[in-house]
């Protein structure tokens, strides 16, 4: 199902209301005119499963987060951001997964520049 992000928390919250109580994953595309957020839930007590897409401006791409509704939401909004350039608005840290990491280019978009290679402080 698609949702916008601003109806996301509530889509969200209907679909926990319907019994889906599990994250799967969440991921993200890059279509390079949009990016869009794939959140991937299951209903444990029969095994159904839903998906839930928000399209976004590559331009200004952010998405509220899912922490309060699914702990493990944690870990995929930290890869989001930092691989994407997705903000992921209402998280407190910020923490890198990527230790030596700047964070400042989004290797997993299209635009990034695959030129130059990884910069390792490693001999």
């Amino acid at each position: 199902m698609k949702t916008s992000r601003d109806d996301l928390i509530k889509t969200v919250e209907e679909l926990q209301q319907k019994g889906f109580d599990y994250l799967i994953k969440i991921t993200a595309v890059d279509y390079v005119q949009s990016l869009t957020v794939i959140y991937f839930l299951r209903k444990m007590a029969d095994g159904s499963e839903e998906t839930v897409e928000v399209e976004l401006n590559p331009v200004d791409a952010w998405v509220p987060t899912l922490i309060k509704h699914f702990r493990a939401a944690d870990w995929y909004e930290r890869e989001m951001a930092e691989m994407f350039a997705i903000e992921i608005k209402g998280r407190q840290a910020h923490r890198l997964l990527l230790e030596k990491w700047d964070g400042v280019e989004a290797p997993l978009r299209k635009s990034f520049q695959w030129a130059q290679p990884y910069k390792s402080d490693t001999k």
